[in-house]
Formats: C-alpha cells, structure tokens, sequence
C-alpha cells in the first residue's frame, strides 16, 4: 500500500481549500443535502400524518385523539437522530456528481502538462450519484444495528464501511474520467488496499463535527491526486469517455 502517497495526496489537497472551486461544490453539496433530508423528512412527517386516523380507541385509555400528533413529532425526532448518521453519506454523495469541477481544479494546478479528461455526461454522473446514495444511506441505516450490537467498536466498523464505500466510489469516478468505466475498475481492484485505507483515513474526520462537512471536497481532491500518483495516464486516454 502506497501509506507515503495518501498522505502527500491529502496535504496537497488542504493546501488547495481557498480554491474558489472548491467552496461552491462544498456549498451546494450542503445545500442540497440539507434540503433532501429536510423534504424526506416533511414527506415522512406528512404521510404518517395522513396514515394515522384522527381518533383512535385504545384499551383502557378509549378514545384518543393525540396519537396522530404523537407519531408526527415522534418521526421527526427519529429522522432528526438518523440524520446525524446520514448527513455525511448524503453529503458525500451529492458531492461526487459535482466530482469533475473539484477533479479539474486540481488538475488544473497540479497536473496542467496532461490533456483535459471527458468529462462524465450529466445523466451518468447522476445516476452514479443515486446509486452511491442508495448504497451509502442504506448501508449505513444497517450499520446502526452494527453499532448497537457491538458499541465499543462502532467507531472502527464506521471508519472500516464507510472507508471501503467511500474509497471504492471517488476512486472510480476520478479514473473514470481518464480511462474508461472497465479500466477504472480494474484499477480499483488492482489497489484496493491503498484505495480502502485513503477511503479509511477519509471517513475517520466524519466523525468530527463541522470538520465531517468539508471531508467530501478533501476527499474527492486527495482521490485526484491518488489516481495520478498510482497511474501516469497516456496523453490520448483523455480524449474518449468509454461507457460501461
């Protein structure tokens, strides 16, 4: 595993922060996580509204009529307690269909004698995105179980799953740009430990309030870096985007 690379990877990534770049694809990445938690939560709060009658007989009790408020506020306090688990995935995977602008900048100031990549299509980078967020959100609603079950190491399974995850997806869709979806994966597999290990050093910092908001940017910029030190892409490799 290249330890020495993933570490220069993630020091030339801070050092490029004040990028201009950089903070809009952190702000909307933000943006519109907040706001897809906050619609599923209004649609979530709505439905049980709906689904729940207004009176309903309960033995010994009898009538009630505040069970319908009772289950509203109740979902909103579990998806506001969820939130603090899927604020991050969410976030991290908003980001990577914003991925290019973050990967050129980079390249842009590191890497200005290679060729432009094809960038992905629009369509593709959001169905990408959909994908990573269905995986992310669900795997990480079946970590909480995980971290219930066995609770000193909950830190470790979180940095471990979410690591693979993250590590896994930047990757690809930094390689992808420059060879092809086939080759990118091959790629993958052909440095999983290294990849892993960056996607693991990544998610530790989730942890940190605050600090968890801007891992996606640092992420998607040190994945940039680590696919150009792993690989030195030929100059005609930018010039044709392969779908799968």
């Amino acid at each position: 595993m290249a330890v020495s690379l993933i570490f220069r990877a993630f020091l030339q990534a801070i050092g490029q922060l004040s990028d201009p770049r950089f903070r809009r694809v952190f702000l909307l990445g933000i943006a519109l996580a907040l706001a897809l938690l906050i619609g599923f939560t209004a649609a979530f709060v709505w439905f049980t509204d709906w689904a729940t009658p207004d009176q309903l007989w309960l033995p010994i009790l009898g009538e009630v009529n505040w069970v319908n408020d009772l289950l509203s506020w109740g979902a909103v306090f579990l998806l506001t307690f969820l939130s603090v688990f899927l604020m991050i995935p969410v976030a991290s995977a908003i980001t990577s269909m914003f991925l290019d602008e973050v990967a050129h900048a980079v390249e842009d100031k590191h890497y200005p004698h290679l060729p432009r990549p094809q960038s992905v299509p629009f369509g593709e980078a959001l169905r990408d995105t959909v994908n990573f967020l269905g995986v992310l959100v669900g795997v990480n609603l079946l970590a909480i179980l995980l971290y219930l079950i066995f609770a000193p190491a909950a830190p470790l399974i979180f940095w471990g799953v979410n690591g693979f995850l993250l590590g896994r997806e930047y990757f690809t869709m930094v390689a992808i740009r420059w060879v092809g979806r086939v080759e990118a994966k091959r790629l993958r597999r052909r440095h999983i430990g290294t990849v892993w290990l960056a996607g693991a050093l990544m998610a530790v910092p989730l942890s940190v309030p605050l600090l968890n908001l801007v891992i996606p940017i640092l992420g998607a910029a040190t994945f940039t870096h680590l696919y150009h030190g792993l690989t030195t892409p030929r100059p005609e490799t930018g010039s044709q985007y392969h779908r799968r």
